[in-house]
Formats: structure tokens, C-alpha cells, sequence
């Protein structure tokens, strides 16, 4: 039932944009969806299922994005700043994502624990979404190895690749800082060039 389960979770989300989640009903994005509120139940378990699946979609959403990022050029800073840009707007424009990278969930998103819940739901997607969910130290591993891996090329001497791996942590790492502290002109665009020629001379 992935369309079902989609249209849910768009219900969740929009639900989430308009009152804090703690009012948010289940029986209210049942009916935004289209859906009874018995297959919601079956889909996601509990509220807390529904929560869980909301934050693993967004940040499965976040991760494409990053994808996206790293291949949109050809040369290894516009590549950086490129996933740098797309960390600091995807976190401004999703109040999930800025929550999962900072570690701040404020009182109207559901925080729900990083750590697997137990589950006796059938549903493989639902096994999926009570697994752990990332932390924010996490998230700068995971795209930090995901541009190392897209960057280095065959063949790359290890030296090289821990270098990469340094500058690729240095970029992820000053985009989460403008995401706390938005940068003035030139933004996190100049930021991470500026950043990156410092660490290539």
C-alpha cells in the first residue's frame, strides 16, 4: 500500500505545518488522506510509528538531496559547496531536517528516540521506520562518506582520500554552522571556497 502510506505521511507533514504535533490527530490525517484511520493503524502501529516513518522519509529526502548535490558538477569545490548550500537550505525550509541535524527538536515536532523500537507490525516498511533513525553526528558521517566516496576516483592513494575525507567533513561541518548561524553576504557559498583554499594551500 505505498500510495496509501505516502499520502499519509504528506497528511502527517502538512498536518505538522499548521499545529504543533503533540495536537496533531490521527484520525484527522486518516481523513486528509483519504484513508480510514484503521489502515493508518495498520501502516504505522501508533502516533509514535507515524512519527518515526515522517522523520526517516525526510531524511532520506535530505540524503537525495545531498546525492543530487554531489553530482550536479564537475569540480570538487563547486560539488562541496553545492551539498554545503543544499544542507543549510534544506534545514531552513524543513523544520525535520534543521531538528535531525542539529539535535533540537523543539516541543512542536515529534521527537522521537534515535534508538530501533520494538515492533510487531508484519509491515516491512514499518520494520524499516522502528530502526535506529540517524543522530546529527551521524548525518555528518553519512554525507561526509557519501562525498568521499562520489569524489575519489579509482584508484586514489589513502593519503589522499583522508584528505578528502577531512575537507568533505570541514564542508558539511561549516554548512551546520550557518544553519545555527546564517552567514551574511556572499554566504555559505564563499564560506566553503574560502575553507577549501585554505585547506588546499
Amino acid at each position: 500500500m505505498p500510495a496509501a502510506r505516502e499520502s499519509l505521511l504528506d497528511a502527517a507533514y502538512a498536518a505538522l505545518a499548521r499545529r504543533p504535533w503533540s495536537a496533531v490527530r490521527m484520525v484527522d490525517v486518516a481523513a486528509a488522506a483519504g484513508v480510514s484511520r484503521q489502515t493508518l493503524y495498520n501502516e504505522f502501529g501508533s502516533k509514535d510509528g507515524l512519527a518515526r516513518a515522517l522523520v526517516r522519509r525526510e531524511a532520506d529526502g535530505y540524503l537525495a538531496g545531498v546525492d543530487r548535490a554531489l553530482t550536479g558538477h564537475s569540480d570538487l569545490r563547486d560539488r562541496l559547496t553545492a551539498t554545503a548550500e543544499w544542507i543549510t537550505s534544506a534545514a531552513r525550509d524543513n523544520a525535520l531536517v534543521r531538528a535531525m541535524l542539529t539535535g533540537c527538536w523543539s516541543e512542536r515536532l515529534p521527537s522521537p528516540a534515535l534508538s530501533a523500537v520494538p515492533s510487531t507490525s508484519a509491515v516491512p516498511a514499518q520494520r524499516r521506520a522502528d530502526g535506529p533513525l540517524p543522530s546529527p553526528g551521524d548525518f555528518v558521517a553519512l554525507v561526509r562518506d557519501r562525498a568521499v566516496t562520489v569524489l575519489a576516483g579509482p584508484g586514489t592513494p589513502r593519503s589522499d582520500t583522508a584528505d578528502l575525507a577531512r575537507s568533505c567533513e570541514l564542508a558539511v561541518r561549516l554548512a551546520l554552522s550557518c544553519v545555527a548561524a546564517p552567514p551574511g553576504e556572499g554566504g555559505v557559498a564563499d564560506l566553503v571556497h574560502s575553507v577549501l583554499q585554505g585547506e588546499a594551500g
